[in-house]
């Protein structure tokens, strides 16, 4: 890229940065907690995309950004690297996670059921207007079941595994700090499997769903079928330097396991996030699982879809264009007029006839 610096315009940055913010108005407490309250949701996305758990800064962020969700993602991925990392959490299973929202669309009965938990997947969507003419749109009570779910479920896939449908998962041995960390760590290519998870955990929701839209009508190698999806809450639990163990307290995570079948076996493709977001696990796993021998540039190749699904990175370099290009663009300019003189003058003197 080349490109001039901007300068003798410090003043007008300044004031422009002071127009931004200024249009936006004073950020309070009472604003952030409202952002907080009234959108869990993009919250969670938020969190996600920057690979921090905190509901107050992500709340801040937005409030921050005027809800630009690029510039908020940048934000708080940039406030988590000034941040020490003081442990590591103990891995967390499937069977362990406090689910409040479960199902399937391989089986009708699973084991543990199915658990429709909060979801707007059968509702009609119907715009509430009232609320513009001075009501409230109040939600109605939730009555309880008279038989609770369990709040622990095991996993579909290791049951398909116990069935012979799907090949047992070998465990991974790493732990702690010797686990990859995409985050201090380059993404090189193959990717570690590590890495290809977080990865996808922390990708632009948008982008995941493009790419992953595009496998599921054809582009890919393999139509996924939901094997399970669950939302849940993850106990983190950390070791005391006195060896002892204890919860630090729970996260929002997100939880997707598609399949398809080869040979005489399902496979199986995989994604997980912070917070709540089932469009993007699903979109996710769908790439996770298409990935498996997909041709050179298509959309579903770890290499294109790991690094076109990287939010910060990509919209940083399509915004990159907003900068001076005076160089690039007047070379392009004179090598154009170069070419038309070049033509002009040819037609005026005609090669001669033999």
């Amino acid at each position: 890229m080349a490109y001039v610096a901007t300068r003798g315009g410090e003043r007008a940055i300044e004031q422009s940065q002071r127009l931004f913010k200024a249009e936006l108005g004073d950020i309070t407490p009472e604003r952030v907690a409202e952002i907080r309250s009234a959108m869990p949701y993009l919250i969670d996305r938020v969190m996600g995309e920057a690979s921090l758990y905190d509901e107050d800064l992500a709340a801040l962020a937005l409030a921050q950004t005027g809800g630009e969700l690029y510039e908020a993602v940048l934000l708080l991925r940039a406030w988590r690297t000034t941040q020490p990392r003081i442990a590591v959490a103990e891995p967390v299973t499937q069977d362990a996670l406090f689910t409040h929202r479960r199902i399937s669309a391989a089986f009708k009965d699973i084991p543990g059921g199915q658990v429709l938990g909060p979801t707007l997947d059968y509702a009609h969507r119907i715009l509430a207007t009232e609320v513009l003419d001075g009501q409230t749109h109040s939600p109605e009570p939730v009555e309880p079941a008279a038989k609770p779910a369990p709040a622990k479920q095991p996993s579909v896939a290791a049951w398909q595994a116990e069935n012979g449908l799907l090949s047992a998962a070998v465990p991974d041995t790493q732990t702690g700090n010797d686990i990859p960390d995409v985050t201090r760590e380059p993404l090189l290519f193959p990717a570690k499997r590590a890495h290809t998870l977080q990865s996808l955990a922390r990708a632009e929701t948008g982008g995941v769903l493009a790419l992953g839209y595009a496998a599921q009508r054809g582009y890919g190698q393999a139509h996924p079928t939901v094997n399970e999806l669950r939302l849940a809450e993850a106990e983190v639990v950390v070791t005391h330097p006195r060896g002892t163990q204890f919860s630090a307290g729970r996260v929002k995570v997100s939880q997707a396991e598609v399949v398809s079948k080869k040979g005489e076996q399902l496979e199986l493709g995989f994604s997980a996030t912070l917070g709540w977001n089932e469009v993007k696990v699903i979109a996710a796993a769908t790439l996770d699982l298409n990935s498996k021998g997909a041709p050179k540039g298509s959309a579903t190749e770890e290499e294109f879809f790991l690094y076109h699904t990287e939010g910060v990175e990509s919209s940083g370099f399509c915004i990159h264009f907003k900068l001076p290009h005076y160089v690039t663009f007047q070379s392009s300019l004179d090598a154009m007029r170069d070419a038309k003189a070049k033509k002009a003058a040819k037609e005026k003197s005609p090669e001669p006839a033999e």
